[in-house]
């Protein structure tokens, strides 16, 4: 990029805010009012007499007209900051006086539409006054509980709509904010819970949007439909603000009794744990969990706190929990269930749990003949009017919700006769029909409105509103077409959902000559031009761009008023409403992982090799005398194979001190136990060495070449990158933000960068290629992104067009799917630098393109590349950086990216709102896929089908269309021909068809978010890490995702095939990327880098050993480079491995169990402390143990010092320090003559044995006559000392070390 363009580029952005933020649309509601029909139409909503009417309005005007309606005209001019009109009529707050509004419930057709309909609603209202009533995901007879934040918000939404008072301080409630209809409690005299101490996480005196009155609801029909338990309404959340006294005790209880899951570490929505007198709970409805610090019973602090590492992140003032299920286990539901057990024998283990007060999956289906009463939604609601969106589309929904669930029904049972489990079938629970929820409102004078597209009579009243114009990307001529209307002095407002695309478009609209401002509040009429002395609004010839999730826009032809949304202008519907819910933590911690080892858990020592784990055990060290204050410690114990024939195992015991030395077994089947001190062990890890040190060998000169190389060092970062990473419109995880620093890092530095990506599929691998990227082209440089599939190569570059909106940054795409011409375009542009980034498939890297200056190189699925691919990389990797991406990485990257050859990132942590995806492996019967389609299509989604045989997919896809005669089904396969596979995928991209039959071609990074039900047909013939990929095309948005892995009913499955099935059923956590690369190691051996000869070594030694000896010679040859080659790397490398650091003091160094009750927590606080290697890192693990667990006690902050020991002996080359008697062993030592005259004068009595490199110290006592041994942290001081005094030759400490002889 030139100098000048940027230099241009650097006067827009001046000139511009730098941050868009959210604004409200308000400002449009009163020129609505000046057309008499809407007015009228607002005038009858407020009425006390309601009835069943329709109304034809445009769908991107009713946000606008469900607004107005919901605040009546009093309600818009208090909104705007006019004066309330007058009238003859004396005006009161009842909702029948003139000019009032009405609470609404709107009835969607779909979920996803609730959600867009409430975000375009907040842009009218305030977000407090609209809430969604989502539906439980699940069927009601399935044995699926609907998750954990449905049920939640669902909940919360209850309990505003039966106490609505909840919300305001006394002293803070704004005039107005309740909406007429709903009881003000000021009025009512119903203490406010806010007022009492318990108000949420938010600053005191503002709203909140999980309590107070509820003026707008938005309802999909299966909500509506669906009975709900009676009287959970009057559930009382659990409220924990600082300074309430409620006992940490019965705190835990009552979350128990809101079905809570108890457990020792808190990682997912709906659990909590308590240590101490620390309560850590993660209430469903919030982004982040909570750490609540008590003192006694009095709460001292509340604070944030990331999953991923467990550390605090920010102090707030309150927290409040609602309840995971909506069925409580009372005494009286437990009664009922255990006197079903035998009435239901299909339910008899769920309702055995029930009857014990245990929360069981698929509860929920049991719900009508546990609980006193169901009831419908409508009687929950309060006076609302109801207000359906698309009545056509409503009653379809209706008829397919029926359908589905009988359908569904059927198919489990075929599924329980041939094996399975037997559906719960309670007809209390199934849907109601429409009609009934229509009679019902009717009856009850809540009216039952309807907002149409489609004028089904003459009589029909239609607003004068209409759908702007869909240009589908042709920006050019939506400029004219806005210019137009601005010169013509219309009120003209473009919202886009982000504020990249809000700054590109008012960057268009200046270069083509019409004035545009982006703005920032139009609260008022007078924001959107100019106002007449009556009132009346003109446009003042500047169009204004705003940020709002609009959703669609409207045209106002007699009222001269446009709203054009940035999806009028792109013809792409949003992936729904974006918000930035948590700043993010921006942390390079290590994330934590608990060394979870249960009895009989696989182990390899580092000395004696592979054992199994038998217990953690504490026992007492020290000397008989000082039994009453005795030291504890606590040990791993191993079980070994017997030294003699017939006899039990041999047993080790680890001091956990020492468990850097312990790893879990990850290899080969299960081995048989080595020997303690038998050859067989020094056997295998000698052959595993010798393979090692070639391979270190060939990985340091690889690691040579790279290091004499110099690249290009990057400058820091511009202020474009700080506005480009702020317009993210999501909150990064803070493994994506360690990540991005790491790799910004390695750009600035003068070496290469050759960086590899390790995340799952979906954790935002793409948006750090982004940031990248967009470092690179700032410094003038060029940017190739090589992605393995043609398809890929689209998405991704519509992704950087997007998120490089505004800047002034081309990106170009080179793929199949292009003519000659437009090839040969993108190839002239390359060589001359006026393209800054290239998206292709691997005829990018064949030699025969010419880049002017090419700076970076991106590569996404890196394992989809072969040999030859890698070998052209190679070429350009010498003096280019490269950043490679991958979610299964396959066992050779792996191993290059673990043994340091490169650098290596992981994304452990899944974004915010995502969900494990359900998955089902078996036979493949027809019901269950129809089924499955049609649930999908019931919540308006798209489904991936993948049948990898060309020859009859197309035949399969008629079969599909047949089962499920309403979908829209095509195919997709690599032998199509180029433009056909291009329409087809697009099509799907924008969502015009619902079930794409399609080969493997999808398996790459297809990202759809609206796409989350998979079904792979014979699945048996998959790799696993395709079988992953696979999985990972789903479950990208907040959707719960279902995958079907299928193999025939009539034919047996392989070995392997079932193996890999299994693997796949039994990792679906968010994440399992990593664990399904280590099982593919397992599984298909572990060729190591060099070749394809497939090695035992990981099976002998296990991955992690193995892993820690490439690494540990690596890092050998690596020092002999840099000194000259003076050292031996193989006995420096051997030196880490084989020898163990033993410290054996009589010093109570431990974790006590009151401290950290749960021995998997412990295990994981001790492996820490021994891996710590400076006095940062003991200090960091100090901190987070008084964070996670409170205040650390003393033989914690003793096993603290005894770690900076070890990492001090360690460096030292002392790895013996033992309690011999009176005195305290040091080996090996090797002391020159002026440190032995040293260590006698300092340390009178010493012995020194120079043949086997000891020195044996008497130990002093606490005082020079009658006083006992020293022990405890002056012990350890004592040891420290004199390493430093000694070894280490250290001057500073010598006058120290006198005063121990003193008392001697």
């Amino acid at each position: 990029m030139s100098t000048s363009t940027w230099g241009r580029a650097r006067l827009i952005i001046r000139r511009r805010p730098s941050r868009l933020l959210a604004v409200r649309l308000t400002a449009l509601l009163p020129p609505l009012l000046a057309d008499p029909t809407i007015d009228d139409l607002v005038e009858a909503a407020g009425s006390r007499s309601r009835t069943d009417r329709t109304v034809v309005v445009a769908p991107g005007a009713r946000p606008a007209v469900l607004a107005a309606m919901s605040l009546g005209a009093s309600g818009i001019a208090r909104a705007t900051g006019a004066a309330v009109p007058h009238s003859s009529d004396p005006v009161d707050s009842a909702p029948t006086s003139r000019g009032e509004g009405t609470p609404l419930l709107v009835v969607t057709a779909t979920g996803r539409e609730a959600e867009q309909t409430a975000a375009a609603l907040s842009c009218y209202l305030p977000a407090t006054d609209v809430a969604v009533f989502p539906a439980w995901e699940t069927l009601p007879h399935e044995r699926l509980s609907p998750r954990a934040d449905t049920v939640a918000t669902r909940l919360a939404v209850l309990r505003r709509l039966a106490h609505p008072e909840d919300g305001w301080d006394a002293g803070d409630r704004p005039t107005g904010a309740v909406p007429s209809g709903v009881p003000d409690a000021a009025s009512s005299g119903v203490p406010d819970a806010a007022s009492s101490g318990a108000p949420d996480a938010v600053p005191s005196g503002a709203p909140n949007p999980q309590r107070g009155p509820i003026r707008v609801l938005v309802v999909p029909v299966r909500a509506l439909l669906a009975p709900v338990v009676d009287g959970l309404g009057e559930l009382e959340p659990v409220h924990l603000a600082k300074g309430l006294e409620v006992g940490l005790e019965s705190t835990a209880e009552r979350l128990a009794a809101a079905a809570y899951t108890r457990v020792d570490m808190v990682e997912n929505r709906g659990e909590f744990a308590v240590r101490g007198g620390i309560l850590d709970v993660f209430p469903p409805t919030l982004a982040r969990p909570v750490r609540v610090d008590f003192f006694g019973d009095e709460i001292e602090s509340v604070s944030t706190f990331a999953v991923a590492d467990q550390r605090t992140i920010e102090e707030i003032d309150a927290v409040t929990a609602t309840a995971c299920r909506e069925i409580v286990l009372t005494d009286a539901v437990r009664e009922r269930a255990r006197k079903l057990v035998d009435v239901i024998p299909g339910a008899a283990d769920m309702l055995g749990k029930i009857a014990e007060g245990i929360n069981c999956e698929g509860m929920e289906s049991l719900a009508p003949v546990l609980v006193e009463r169901m009831v419908p939604l409508l009687d929950l609601v309060g006076d609302r009017l109801v207000v359906g969106l698309e009545p056509e589309r409503l009653r379809k929904r209706a008829e397919d919700l029926v359908a589905t669930t009988a359908e569904f029904l059927a198919a489990a049972w075929t599924s329980a006769a041939s094996g399975g489990t037997a559906p719960i079938d309670l007809s209390a629970a199934a849907f109601a029909h429409l009609a009934e929820a229509r009679a019902l409102a009717l009856s009850t004078n809540r009216g039952w409105w309807s907002l149409s597209s489609l004028a089904s009579s003459p009589d029909i009243v239609e607003l004068p509103l209409r759908d702007p114009k869909g240009y589908r990307g042709r920006l050019e001529e939506a400029v004219k077409d806005l210019g137009a209307l601005a010169r013509e002095d219309w009120s003209v407002v473009v919202a886009t959902d982000g504020p990249g695309p809000g700054r590109r478009m008012a960057q268009l609209l200046a270069d083509g000559g019409v004035p545009a401002r982006i703005v920032t509040q139009l609260d008022e009429p007078a924001d959107l031009g100019r106002t007449a002395s009556d009132g009346a609004v003109s446009g003042d010839g500047v169009v204004r761009v705003t940020q709002a999730s609009a959703g669609h826009g409207f045209i106002a032809e007699g009222l001269r008023l446009a709203l054009i949304a940035e999806s009028d202008l792109t013809g792409r519907a949003g992936a729904g409403p974006r918000e930035r819910k948590a700043v993010p933590a921006r942390r390079s911690r290590k994330s934590v992982d608990p060394l979870s080892l249960h009895p009989g858990d696989l182990v390899v020592h580092a000395q004696h090799g592979v054992g199994r784990f038998v217990e953690l055990m504490r026992r007492g060290v020290g000397s008989a005398k000082s039994a009453a204050n005795s030291a504890t410690r606590e040990y791993v114990v191993i079980e070994y194979a017997p030294s003699k024939r017939g006899q039990p195992g041999d047993r080790l015991l680890v001091p956990t001190d020492s468990l850097d030395q312990v790893s879990k077994y990850v290899g080969g089947d299960a081995p048989a136990l080595n020997k303690m001190g038998g050859a067989d062990w020094a056997r295998t890890k000698s052959k595993a060495r010798k393979a090692v040190r070639e391979i270190a060998g060939e990985l340091v000169r690889l690691y040579a070449a790279r290091s004499a190389t110099t690249g290009h060092a990057f400058g820091p970062d511009t202020p474009w990158q700080a506005e480009l990473e702020e317009a993210f419109p999501y909150t990064e995880t803070p493994d994506q933000l360690a990540t991005i620093d790491d790799v910004k890092h390695d750009m600035e530095a003068a070496q290469p960068m050759d960086r590899l990506i390790c995340g799952d599929v979906g954790y935002g691998k793409t948006e750090i290629a982004v940031r990248a990227a967009f470092k690179a082209v700032t410094e003038g440089k060029q940017v190739a992104v090589l992605v393995p599939t043609t398809l890929l190569v689209t998405q991704h570059a519509e992704t950087f067009t997007e998120r490089y909106a505004g800047f002034p940054v081309r990106v170009a795409q080179l793929s199949r799917f292009q003519s000659d011409a437009e090839s040969a375009d993108v190839l002239k542009g390359l060589a001359d630098g006026t393209i800054d980034v290239v998206v292709g498939t691997h005829r990018l890297i064949t030699g025969q393109i010419r880049f002017k200056d090419l700076g970076l190189v991106v590569i996404d699925e890196e394992q989809r590349f072969g040999v030859e691919h890698k070998e052209t990389l190679k070429a350009l990797r010498t003096d280019v950086d490269v950043l490679a991406m991958s979610a299964t990485p396959i066992p050779r990257t792996l191993e290059m990216a673990v043994t340091g050859l490169r650098e290596m990132s992981t994304l452990a942590t899944p974004p915010e709102d995502r969900h494990p995806i359900l998955t089902y492996v078996g036979a493949y019967e027809t019901k269950q896929v129809g089924a499955a389609i049609r649930r999908e299509l019931l919540r308006d989604g798209q489904v991936f089908f993948v049948h990898n045989r060309v020859e009859d997919i197309e035949s399969t896809a008629a079969r599909l269309a047949e089962l499920v005669p309403e979908a829209r089904v095509a195919t997709a396969h690599g032998q199509m021909s180029e433009s056909r596979l291009e329409r087809v995928i697009d099509d799907f991209w924008h969502k015009e068809i619902d079930v794409l039959v399609c080969t493997t071609i999808v398996e790459t990074g297809l990202d759809v978010s609206n796409a989350n039900t998979l079904i792979v047909d014979r699945a048996d013939r998959m790799g696993l890490s395709q079988l992953h990929q696979l999985r990972g095309r789903v479950g990208r948005g907040r959707e719960r995702a279902y995958a079907y892995f299928l193999y025939p009913a009539d034919r047996p499955l392989t070995e392997t095939s079932l193996e890999r099935l299994r693997t796949i059923a039994s990792n679906t956590d968010l994440g399992a990327g990593m664990q399904v690369a280590m099982k593919d190691l397992e599984i298909r051996g572990a060729g190591n880098l060099l070749g394809g000869e497939q090695s035992g070594h990981i099976a002998g030694v296990g991955f992690d050993l193995y892993v820690r000896m490439v690494s540990e010679a690596v890092a050998a040859y690596k020092k002999s480079l840099k000194i000259g080659g003076s050292a031996d790397p193989e006995t420096d490398a051997e030196a880490g491995i084989d020898e163990d650091l033993r410290i054996e003091l009589p010093v109570d160094a431990t974790i006590p169990e009151d401290y950290v009750a749960h021995e998997r927590l412990r295990l994981e606080a001790y492996t820490k402390f021994a891996a710590a290697r400076s006095e940062s890192e003991v200090a960091d693990v100090l901190e987070e143990l008084a964070d996670r667990y409170g205040p650390v006690p003393e033989p914690t902050r003793r096993l603290a010092s005894l770690a900076r020991l070890r990492a001090l002996a360690a460096h030292l080359g002392v790895r013996e320090i033992v309690a011999q008697g009176k005195s305290i062993r040091f080996a090996p030592v090797s002391l020159p003559e002026s440190a032995r005259m040293k260590v006698t004068r300092l340390y009178p009595g010493t012995v020194l044995k120079p043949a086997t490199r000891t020195i044996v110290v008497p130990a002093p006592g606490t005082a020079r006559m009658g006083g006992g041994p020293i022990e405890g942290e002056d012990l350890l001081r004592w040891v420290e000392v004199l390493l430093h005094a000694v070894i280490a030759g250290d001057k500073d400490y010598e006058v120290e070390a006198t005063k121990y002889r003193r008392r001697r």
